[in-house]
């Protein structure tokens, strides 16, 4: 698939040279999430750049759907991205044209800054995500920036100092002082890169140490995370005992890849049957109405069907009654007793913001949670994303916010030990926004960008 409508754009932009144009590079579904959300915030700035972007993972769709048009050839690799966990997945990916697909990227960079060149019009690149994007930014001889997404310093240390040495992976993410390797700091360090956005407060102290101008102005995951309700709608009949009736909201977060997402499905019912045995029997520590609600998110890349037919074989019947509103007329609902599970594909944000805890095997999903100030357990999978090296080192990023299982069934003693302690929780809570960042960020980052490189 490719899209080369810039090459008209530019052409009939002679006139307003002034202005600045600007190319985004990233490379992966999430990181083309946050850049779209800091390029909506800078096109509502006076003088807005002129955009254009190359996503190197995926179709870009995100991008699309703000009708930023792409410069060059995109396509989905066997991995989704996810190449680095894994060299099978890597292997696949060269076999699957990957080599190929990054020349005719770097080519189109290079076609795109010629003609931004002869056209007299001011340029520059935005990356977002890791080295990669990074490395096509530094080599294309013009000013950028780079949003970091992909590492912090909370995988080695935390505000006391380095993290017990685990596993090996530790010694080797630290081996030279900070989370970031030489190399990354160099492509930050050069006189062309302007600003460099950080995840947190934590990581942008450390990175300061080198000659890099990073900038700690939040984390672009938690923009966008608002509800679309007021308030939580719970059904109640008096909306004063609202707070002791409502029901226990379990949020379930498979992940958004099919195939490992149906399996982590198949996991987190297996979770979800022991959690509701033991609600079923100790309820009365939740302080609600005995009524237990799982939401599930799923992502629109999935098939309900699949989903629902695996709930109705642990012996769940579809139900008409709704024990809470979200803003999905299509939500699945299904009844066990005194508990209700939900599937919607629409209403994701209720089910973060609805969410007591979540059982999660996500990755973006599971961060945004946690930001938003709740607990979330997590059950490793086999997964080309959501293996046990990914939960292993996203528990390091999240601290005490997110607990590691080995199985399913554990879950159901976790939630119980977790309710027993508010105090714990309230520590949970601002560890939470401590490490994932308060929202505004974007808005932050797009009138930094206009002063930095407009």
């Amino acid at each position: 698939m490719s899209n080369v409508s810039w090459l008209s754009l530019a052409s009939n932009s002679q006139v307003a040279t002034s202005r600045l144009r600007l190319l985004v590079l990233s490379n992966g579904h999430g990181e083309d999430i946050i850049a779209v959300r800091i390029l909506q915030e800078l096109q509502r700035q006076s003088n807005p750049p002129e955009i254009f972007a190359l996503p190197l993972v995926g179709e870009g769709r995100a991008y699309q759907q703000l009708g930023i048009p792409l410069i060059g050839s995109v396509r989905t690799m066997p991995s989704g991205g996810f190449i680095y966990m894994d060299g099978r997945q890597l292997a696949r990916d060269v076999r699957g044209g990957l080599l190929q697909l990054t020349l005719s990227q770097i080519k189109a960079i290079h076609r795109w800054i010629s003609s931004q060149k002869k056209l007299g019009n001011k340029r520059a690149i935005l990356a977002v995500g890791d080295i990669v994007p990074l490395l096509f930014a530094t080599l294309s001889g013009v000013n950028y920036a780079f949003v970091a997404t992909a590492k912090s310093e909370y995988h080695v240390r935390d505000e006391v100092g380095l993290l017990l040495k685990k596993s090996k992976g530790v010694s080797w993410e630290n081996f030279s002082g900070s989370v970031y390797h030489p190399w990354e700091r160099w492509l930050m360090s050069r006189r062309r890169c302007q600003a460099v956005f950080l995840r947190d407060a934590l990581t942008t102290e450390i990175l300061k140490q080198w000659s890099i101008p990073a900038f700690n102005l939040g984390n672009p995951m938690m923009d966008g995370l608002e509800p679309t309700f007021p308030a939580p709608q719970f059904y109640s009949q008096a909306s004063q005992q609202q707070e002791t009736i409502r029901p226990f909201v379990v949020t379930l977060l498979p992940g958004s890849r099919p195939l490992e997402a149906y399996n982590n499905w198949e996991t987190i019912m297996i979770a979800v049957s022991a959690l509701l045995t033991s609600f079923q029997q100790r309820n009365s520590l939740f302080h609600t109405s005995g009524t237990i609600v799982f939401l599930g998110a799923i992502a629109p890349s999935l098939e309900c069907n699949i989903l629902s037919q695996s709930v109705q074989s642990q012996g769940w019947q579809t139900a008409s009654e709704f024990p809470l509103k979200i803003s999905d007329a299509n939500v699945l609902t299904f009844k066990q007793k005194n508990a209700y599970l939900l599937l919607t594909q629409q209403a994701y944000n209720e089910c973060l913001q609805l969410g007591d805890l979540a059982i999660a095997m996500a990755g973006t999903a599971t961060e945004q949670f946690i930001g938003l100030g709740k607990p979330a357990i997590a059950i490793p999978g086999n997964g080309p994303q959501y293996n046990r090296g990914f939960a292993e080192a996203q528990s390091r990023l999240l601290g005490i916010s997110l607990i590691l299982v080995e199985q399913p069934t554990e879950v159901a003693n976790i939630v119980q030990s977790l309710f027993k302690d508010p105090d714990n929780l309230q520590i949970i809570a601002e560890n939470g926004v401590q490490r994932m960042g308060k929202p505004g960020a974007a808005l932050r980052i797009a009138k930094c960008l206009q002063e930095r490189l407009g």
